[in-house]
């Protein structure tokens, strides 16, 4: 009684100022009454057990939580569970104050939607927005406040395993996105309760470890961090995101959760960010191993100078912060700050107001797995896959079709099929296979199944019955790919293969059907290289790892209900020697001439082609679209005058169907090189076969603007190359001035 009654007094004490606005003066009420140890605690963020994301590291929770030695938890959830630890913090410390609960709810909490590297294929923003916002609601419905994501990280480097968590390789679509997830689990009021802190990660150029190695070095000039990796970072801000996470790597020879240039300079100086920053699971700790910090001492010393508010796991904060604070190590300004927005946060969301908003049993058991949330996440899986290849219109399949043969590992699936960082979602039960989803479209005397072999397992045992049933098809679906756990944290290749066996069952499925139509459905976390397949197959659809209603989404796709949208936004390279590879990299002084490819002497491959095996933006569809009639409103652009650029694109198809317009330009001569093209806009339209639609773009300065050599955000004038296009294979045929 006691512990309560001094938490209801503190409460009272900032309650006055009126729940809805004056923040930082409720902030600055409470943190008046706090001892400098208290304030610290607002820092530490320790586990709950209730999952593992991260290397195991022992605490005394209940103990930590009574102290006033905790401001928040990772993995804790459910109404129970965070009752009874909100209960502890605000019943039995000296002033009551609420903890923070986050969890990675990174492509949906209960329903789970592609993975982001698909969900990003669908080039709709409103989707993603969507797929977030029902992520937020199912999440907090089970007490969560804070999640960590999104993951704006560009990467070019699919040997990577958490290319699967990211939108691809373009700094504007990767922004775009960006913005768009921040806004769904954020929505418009954070004081609502089904809201939930989004929290933009990895900072900074995590993406770009070295070898593709995850936690590895990164070295990079300024220049290339400014126009490629800090943008989408910078867009995340603009939409209002709460937090962000320091990450594992080093830059430039220190590690970012040390890194005070890109923690305090850019992000709290230059972009003003007024959210607080956590570091990443031990990441603070890391910094010795890293041979930056000598002991943990050191690294909390290091990690609250740079400008980390909250260490996740790692103790040293706790252990440390007072006395380096007393040694004058540490300003206690900067505890103060690190404190004053964990607080402000917690009144954002409305805990301070009612510190158990979020726990609601009915709204816990009825909003997981609405059936309007299965619904919407078998469209968006569907919206997410790509096209690859469709030789001979081996598809959509028909349901008249007598026997179909489905085989591969992934069939069946109905744990691999929701990905990696799949939060909560069930593996068993809730998940929809592709088998099940084809059975909705098929008789059961339609179908013939045979596993063939597994993912990994060098196991042959099961081609014969797989062969077998294929002779007797009369068409063919290869449904195969990764498991789950072969991409995301911890999960680099150097083979970008399908793993194991699956490519040698390829190769006898096709021997013995030569004449038959094969597709092959693919499920994986990252670009793959089929450059034999290619030639095995006729179809091949890339579904990623589509989620929880994944085999009927994939179902819709293969029988044509839906027609595939998807459009790739990362690269799939020839082979891993060619990475890394994507579409705006920088000219070499020795380009290939485009009217004699083999000349020598010039920056190619001696035994394969520079270009890739598709590239970005590509993405087929069942009816075909043409582009005509590229206008420019003038060939001029100044300072004060905008160009219009347009397109009319028409569907010559005999299907329904929408196509992502793609506008391009290129700065042709720099004061530093520049890309060779960039993505400055995109617009998702639908066409019903044979109508047309005229595609415009507006076109500025600050499209075209750049980081110069001397780290100024700036436009130059010149000739720009431009164009619209399906993807970014095109060669330039238009340009505008920029005068001054």
């Amino acid at each position: 009684m006691k512990y309560r009654f001094q938490y209801i007094l503190s409460f009272l004490l900032v309650s006055s100022f009126g729940f809805a606005q004056n923040y930082e003066a409720k902030v600055d009420s409470i943190m008046n009454l706090m001892t400098l140890q208290e304030k610290i605690g607002q820092t530490v963020m320790y586990g709950g057990s209730w999952d593992q994301t991260g290397p195991i590291v022992g605490a005394n929770n209940g103990k930590y939580i009574r102290e006033g030695n905790m401001g928040a938890m990772l993995n804790a959830m459910s109404v129970k569970g965070t009752r009874d630890l909100q209960k502890v913090a605000l019943e039995e410390t000296r002033l009551g104050i609420p903890l923070l609960f986050g969890y990675d709810v990174i492509h949906g909490h209960r329903t789970i939607f592609p993975i982001n590297l698909g969900l990003a294929a669908s080039w709709d923003l409103k989707m993603v927005e969507e797929s977030s916002r029902i992520a937020a609601e199912e999440a907090s419905a089970e007490g969560i406040h804070w999640t960590f994501a999104p993951m704006v990280d560009i990467s070019r480097e699919p040997r990577w395993g958490r290319i699967s968590e990211g939108a691809g390789e373009d700094v504007y679509l990767s922004s775009e996105i960006a913005k768009a997830y921040v806004k769904g689990f954020q929505g418009d009021d954070l004081s609502k309760p089904n809201t939930i802190l989004a929290c933009a990660k990895h900072y900074v150029a995590y993406g770009a470890a070295q070898a593709g190695r995850d936690y590895h070095t990164v070295n990079m000039g300024e220049g290339e961090l400014r126009n490629v990796y800090l943008p989408p970072f910078k867009a995340t801000i603009d939409a209002g995101v709460e937090t962000f996470m320091s990450a594992f790597n080093e830059l430039n020879g220190v590690p970012t959760s040390g890194n005070k240039f890109t923690l305090r300079d850019i992000l709290r100086d230059e972009w003003k960010f007024e959210g607080f920053v956590v570091s990443d699971y031990t990441s603070i700790n890391e910094m010795i191993p890293h041979g930056f910090a000598k002991d943990s001492i050191d690294a909390a010393r290091i990690g609250m100078n740079a400008g980390v508010d909250m260490d996740m796991m790692g103790h040293i904060y706790r252990k440390h912060l007072k006395t380096l604070v007393e040694e004058g190590k540490v300003s206690e300004d900067y505890i103060n700050d690190a404190c004053r927005r964990i607080l402000l946060a917690k009144y954002k969301l409305g805990l301070f107001d009612d510190p158990y908003r979020y726990i609601d049993e009915e709204r816990e058991k009825t909003t997981k797995y609405k059936p309007e949330f299965l619904t919407k996440a078998r469209e968006i899986a569907a919206a997410s896959s790509v096209l690859l290849q469709n030789n001979n219109s081996a598809l959509p399949l028909s349901n008249n079709t007598k026997k179909i043969a489905f085989i591969g590992p992934l069939v069946k699936d109905e744990y691999d099929i929701i990905g990696n960082w799949a939060a909560k979602g069930d593996r068993k039960g809730k998940a929809v296979s592709v088998f099940e989803g084809v059975s909705e479209y098929l008789k059961p005397n339609q179908i013939l199944y045979a596993k063939g072999c597994d993912i990994l397992k060098d196991d042959e045992s099961g081609f014969e019955e797989a062969i077998s049933i294929s002779k007797q098809a009369d068409a063919i679906v290869l449904v195969m790919g990764e498991g789950h756990h072969m991409s995301g944290e911890a999960a680099s290749r150097t083979n970008l293969k399908i793993p194991g066996i699956q490519p040698r069952l390829i190769q006898k499925i096709r021997e013995a059907n030569p004449n038959k139509k094969i597709t092959l459905v693919l499920m994986n976390g990252r670009p793959i290289n089929l450059s034999e397949e290619i030639n095995l197959v006729d179809a091949i659809l890339e579904v990623w790892f589509p989620g929880t209603m994944g085999g009927a989404a994939t179902a819709d796709l293969l029988f044509g209900t839906v027609n595939p949208s998807g459009k790739l936004t990362v690269t799939f390279p020839r082979n891993v020697g060619q990475v890394p590879i994507y579409y705006n990299m920088k000219n070499t002084g020795r380009p290939i001439p485009e009217n004699n490819p083999k000349e020598d002497y010039k920056s190619n491959y001696i035994d394969v082609p520079n270009t890739p095996l598709f590239v970005f933006g590509h993405g087929l569809s069942y009816t075909n679209f043409k582009y005509s009639d590229l206008k420019l409103s003038a060939n001029q652009l100044t300072h004060s005058n905008t160009i219009t650029a347009s397109v009319d694109v028409t569907n010559t198809g005999d299907y329904d169907g929408h196509e992502i317009v793609q506008l391009y330009i290129h700065d042709k001569v720099g004061s530093v090189t520049r890309p060779v093209k960039e993505l400055k806009g995109f617009q998702k339209i639908f066409l019903k076969k044979g109508e047309s639609k005229t595609v415009s773009f507006t076109i500025s300065v600050e499209d075209l603007k750049f980081y110069n050599s001397e780290m100024r955000y700036t436009v130059e004038p010149g000739e720009f190359e431009i164009t619209i296009a399906p993807s970014s294979n095109f060669k330039f045929k238009n340009t505008f001035n920029l005068i001054d």
